[in-house]
């Protein structure tokens, strides 16, 4: 935890809510997050985050987190921006959101006693500490779709509410997730996209989301590392299965190399992988792609 005579963190290329900054009251159904209360109620002895920041705006939490890495930060430090300029997303997007319209975070993680090669569950096991939280905070039905697309239904067609991008930096992992809170339906950055607020989330509270996100996060982080990262005895692969969109349904994944797979998403394997059963029966196990659900008319 930070202290008075503590170094104050590096935030090179960061704006804080200085007076040459813009003003975070500019949008009255947006109010800026509180860092001292999140502080408060997060940095407790014992506990799994240590430090935590917010600012008004930066380029990537992902690429700030993954700089303090290299530089030796210890596990348990939370950025979040109110802002993001040059957010990334899985397979390199890039998406940008007006300010304070969602939660823009990173984490970095260092998981004692987990073998490398398990590192891979940490996105999904963030996506189902989501999706768990906004069930029961914003009292929202959702789920994932294969890796950790965070997903709901709006007016019977599946929207994306949000994603998770994890990378390893100096041995440390970093995972960010970008979260779709109060954005307009003219501020969606695509169709296929939506808000809580547009989803008829009970709550849009972003201190009372991310307090409660990283909390879950929390309980569920520590089982899974208690179990060596083993994703049958911390319960994390059944917790994902359960809420996995793609599951026993038709599917298009779209391959590395311009190559495309049809068939049935019939599970998730032990190592996070998707299997998809072709129709000449032959199952697949997928580790990286694009899926696309196949609706009948498709």
């Amino acid at each position: 935890m930070t202290t008075p005579d503590s170094p104050r963190p590096r935030r090179s290329g960061l704006r804080g809510f200085g007076h040459d900054g813009p003003s975070p009251w500019t949008d009255l159904e947006r109010p800026p997050l509180d860092e001292r209360a999140l502080r408060l109620d997060l940095l407790r002895p014992g506990a799994l985050w240590t430090s935590l920041d917010v600012v008004s705006e930066t380029g990537s939490t992902n690429a700030d987190l993954a700089a303090r890495a290299q530089d030796g930060a210890p596990e348990g430090a939370v950025l979040v921006a109110e802002s993001q300029q040059a957010g990334r997303g899985r397979l390199d997007r890039r998406w940008s959101a007006p300010p304070r319209s969602g939660l823009f975070l990173s984490v970095l993680l260092r998981p004692q006693g987990v073998p490398v090669e398990r590192y891979g569950w940490l996105p999904i096991l963030i996506g189902t500490a989501v999706s768990a939280t906004l069930d029961r905070i914003a009292g929202l039905r959702t789920g994932l779709k294969w890796p950790n697309d965070l997903q709901t239904d709006v007016d019977g067609r599946e929207r994306k509410l949000g994603g998770i991008l994890t990378e390893l930096s100096g041995g440390a992992v970093v995972a960010g997730l970008g979260l779709n809170v109060s954005l307009r339906a003219d501020e969606l950055p695509v169709p296929t996209a939506t808000s809580l607020a547009l989803a008829g989330a009970e709550t849009t509270d972003r201190q009372t989301l991310l307090r409660a996100v990283l909390r879950e996060f929390a309980d569920l982080y520590g089982e899974w590392t208690a179990a060596a990262g083993d994703p049958h005895a911390s319960g994390l692969l059944p917790a994902y299965t359960a809420r996995c969109t793609t599951l026993n349904r038709p599917v298009r994944v779209q391959l590395p190399g311009e190559r495309e797979l049809l068939g049935q998403a019939v599970a998730v394997d032990g190592d996070g992988r998707l299997v998809v059963r072709t129709p000449d029966g032959v199952r697949h196990p997928v580790s990286a792609g694009d899926v696309v659900h196949v609706r009948p008319q498709d």
